[in-house]
């Protein structure tokens, strides 16, 4: 009998148990903190409500629940608790991401190919302040839920994810994306994932209207919401079909394209007709108020269109994870592109959208934001998470604004936000603690010291450390 309790105890020493979760060794070597009861003293707060930034401020966390927030002195902290000064840092929500993947764009002659990142991505999620994701289409879905599945059980570390389906697509120029085939059952297509426990529907460039009709109507009756990087049918044509969201701002819009053909996709066109676009054009203002009227969400992603020209290499400073083979190979595509005609339009795009994303904002539209880690293999996890702060304060966007669209517009468009989404008393402790005042400079976004999900603390800077020149490799 002591011979079999030595080895329970042998085998149990691995796991830890924090605030009720079990954690492999894996997931510990990277807490920072893990006490019952934690207090933040003298932090500057952005609650992610969209309110007014309030400074020295106390929070204390409770288990897994934040349990007090107030003026620094004026609320209770009890004796036991492990107390961090938080003089000079700032605390904002958890991050919501609504287009992510945990697949990369790996150069590939020309093109890309969407290649896993199992070990590295779901680390540097969480480690650039991602506590919640939507995966916006899949490449591996039955990894995708695996990864979830694990990191749940305390296995790996990780944000909690939403899983989509794979995109659904007929034909397309990227060969992992295409998953209908001829007369194939959309609905019994749908059913399998939803099924297996994918929570999301990605629709792709080509499909037919019938198509996304189906695919809203089998979705929908299985309590999942439908968003889609569209290219064959219209915005206006989607929103009056009943999708719940459209990916890209208005950069995938067909809806500008003269004399447009019915389920046709062409992508060339489609970024013409948005160059040629004025602002002021009354179509732009209808559609928007189009899509106000029919509740349909906007995802916003403007990392993946980040220009070249005087920006960094890899935006966010996520040059430092990439394998060696892999960041010569992102280096060349920069140098072929800065400063060339291509740049120039892309640039221009960016801007546009930029605008628009914001008008529409300001209109009332619903609005969540994500990265998007393809396009030109320059936006990988984590550390564009980051980036993407910035790039919404670049877009007008205020500090308050830009951290309720980076957390709690998310957390409402997946349901959650009764539990995570934004600093306040009786929900979950998913919030990162970041060196510097973020109200009075926002690169401080990239200073994160302490991710806390569930009101366990990871370090920030141990994840990225581990993961350093390895992305690329798994």
């Amino acid at each position: 009998m002591k011979k079999i309790i030595t080895l329970l105890f042998i085998l149990l020493l691995p796991l830890c148990v924090v605030c009720g979760q079990p954690f492999s060794e894996e997931v510990t070597k990277y807490i920072e903190i893990q006490e019952p009861v934690i207090a933040l003293r003298n932090i500057t707060l952005i609650d992610g409500t969209g309110g007014p930034v309030r400074t020295n401020q106390d929070i204390v966390i409770t288990g897994d629940h934040i349990t007090a927030i107030g003026d620094s002195g004026k609320i209770n902290i009890p004796p036991t608790a492990k107390v961090i000064d938080g003089s000079g840092k700032a605390v904002i929500p958890g991050l919501v991401m609504l287009h992510e993947h945990l697949f990369y764009a790996k150069p590939f002659e020309g093109a890309y190919k969407a290649v896993h990142m199992t070990n590295t991505f779901p680390k540097m999620y969480l480690a650039g302040g991602v506590t919640t994701m939507r995966t916006a289409g899949s490449i591996e879905a039955n990894t995708d839920l695996n990864i979830k599945n694990l990191i749940n059980q305390g296995k790996m570390v990780g944000p909690n994810i939403d899983v989509s389906t794979p995109h659904i697509e007929r034909q397309g120029f990227i060969p992992q994306l295409q998953s209908l085939y001829g007369d194939e059952s959309i609905e019994n297509w749908i059913n399998y994932w939803a099924d297996k426990g994918v929570t999301s529907v990605k629709a792709y460039n080509n499909i037919t209207k019938d198509d996304l009709e189906r695919i809203i109507k089998a979705a929908h009756s299985r309590n999942m919401k439908v968003t889609g990087h569209l290219c064959s049918i219209t915005y206006r044509e989607a929103a009056d079909l009943g999708i719940d969201n459209l990916e890209h701002g208005f950069a995938a819009s067909s809806d500008f394209i003269p004399d447009k053909k019915e389920n046709e996709c062409d992508n060339g066109k489609i970024a013409q007709s948005l160059l040629n676009l004025n602002d002021n054009d009354p179509e732009l203002k209808n559609l928007m108020e189009h899509l106000i009227k029919k509740n349909v969400t906007i995802t916003y992603t403007p990392n993946v269109f980040e220009p070249f020209n005087e920006r960094e290499i890899v935006p966010g400073g996520g040059d430092v994870a990439m394998a060696p083979f892999l960041l010569e190979q992102i280096k060349g595509i920069y140098d072929q592109y800065a400063n060339s005609k291509y740049d120039s339009l892309e640039y221009k795009g960016f801007k546009n959208d930029m605008r628009r994303i914001r008008r529409f904002h300001t209109m009332g539209g619903k609005v969540v934001v994500g990265t998007d880690p393809t396009g030109a293999g320059r936006t990988i996890a984590g550390y564009s998470n980051q980036r993407l702060i910035e790039l919404l304060i670049e877009g007008g966007f205020n500090i308050e604004e830009a951290i309720k669209l980076s957390t709690l517009n998310g957390a409402n468009y997946l349901g959650v936000a009764e539990e995570t989404g934004s600093v306040e008393v009786g929900k979950k402790a998913d919030l990162i603690l970041i060196n510097g005042d973020l109200s009075k400079d926002v690169s401080n976004i990239r200073n994160m010291e302490i991710v806390f999900k569930n009101g366990v603390g990871f370090s920030s800077g141990k994840i990225f450390e581990s993961v350093k020149g390895k992305l690329g490799l798994d």
